[in-house]
């Protein structure tokens, strides 16, 4: 599969966020004939107008997911689509839900009539683990989002595109995240605040994230969700390996680290699910992921390398944890510190 975007015209809408920054990174190497950066951050688009100036096939379009005819302008002649653009901080969803329905779902929907009047080839939608029996907004307008992305696939009619979605876990590193606000804290307050230290959370590299997203793009025949299959991280543990790393690379001693205890934030989970027992029962493995068939959709091709997965749930509750020394290791290969 290797070129399989060379001489393409790829759209990267919400371009400019961590996941867009990466993919555009990694499409860049295949010699596209163009990559269009959609988002409405025009600070950030000049910070990676700066970053990439040698390259002359991308193009920076100013505009919201939100705004229909502005999606579909962005999108005309276009080969394949991310759509990365999201509203993903769960409290401010939960304080601001209407802005998260209008983003991560009326602009999903937007980016789907777009893509079918344009002609997209494929569109790729990046989705999270909250989805999964959502108790917050966020998770909820996601697997919304998921609903309409895979009946988008059943109602294109005559035409051609192909539609299907990621599951993301936490990335690590990416803005926003926990990595960078607990170094961020050990610096500045001398102080880590986490709701509950017991709390277990799914974890992947960047690399991972953009790796799973286009393999996705390549092997998508209709409709499906791509799961990585990742590591569990407990949040003790990972407070445990930060603060002596952190404090030892800012030369600060770690006895003046403190640790607080603040409660769950509102639509937060003690744990979160990769995968359901009822999605599992139509579901197909391969070494390094996951794959949800879209049920609607009885003509498929088989999928090389697949395997019927187990039916079962994937829970960060009941899978396994990283031990401390896998996630040591795990920070200085992904040089998070």
């Amino acid at each position: 599969m290797e070129g399989y975007f060379n001489n393409k015209k790829v759209l990267i809408i919400g371009g400019t966020g961590t996941i867009g920054v990466s993919l555009l990174k990694t499409i860049l190497k295949d010699k596209p004939a163009v990559v269009r950066i959609l988002s409405r951050d025009e600070y950030k688009q000049f910070e990676l107008q700066q970053l990439f100036s040698e390259y002359k096939n991308i193009r920076y379009f100013i505009g919201d997911v939100r705004d229909l005819a502005r999606v579909e302008r962005a999108m005309q002649d276009i080969d394949y689509v991310f759509h990365v653009a999201a509203m993903k901080h769960v409290p401010s969803c939960e304080y601001n839900p209407f802005e998260a329905v209008q983003t991560n779902i009326i602009g999903t929907q937007n980016v789907i009539q777009s893509s079918l009047n344009t002609g997209v080839k494929k569109t790729i939608f990046t989705s999270t683990d909250k989805a999964i029996a959502p108790i917050n907004t966020y998770g909820a307008s996601k697997l919304m989002a998921e609903r309409l992305i895979a009946a988008a696939q059943n109602q294109t009619g005559s035409k051609e595109t192909t539609f299907a979605a990621v599951r993301f876990g936490n990335v690590m590193g990416s803005r926003g995240s926990v990595i960078p606000l607990f170094k961020w804290q050990i610096e500045n307050k001398r102080e880590i605040t986490v709701t509950n230290l017991s709390m277990s959370r799914f974890m992947m590299s960047l690399q991972q994230a953009t790796d799973l997203t286009i393999e996705a793009m390549k092997r998508s025949q209709g409709g499906e969700i791509f799961v990585l299959k990742m590591p569990v991280v407990l949040l003790k543990d990972l407070v445990d390996v930060l603060v002596p790393k952190v404090s030892l690379k800012l030369g600060i001693s770690q006895n003046e680290i403190s640790i607080k205890e603040i409660g769950l934030r509102p639509g937060e989970k003690m744990f979160e699910e990769l995968m359901t027992e009822e999605e599992s029962q139509h579901a197909y493995e391969f070494n390094d992921m996951f794959m949800i068939r879209n049920m609607f959709i009885k003509d498929f091709k088989e999928y090389e390398g697949a395997t019927l997965a187990q039916q079962k749930s994937y829970s960060s509750e009941i899978q396994k944890p990283m031990t401390k020394s896998e996630l040591h290791t795990l920070l200085d290969c992904q040089n998070l510190i």
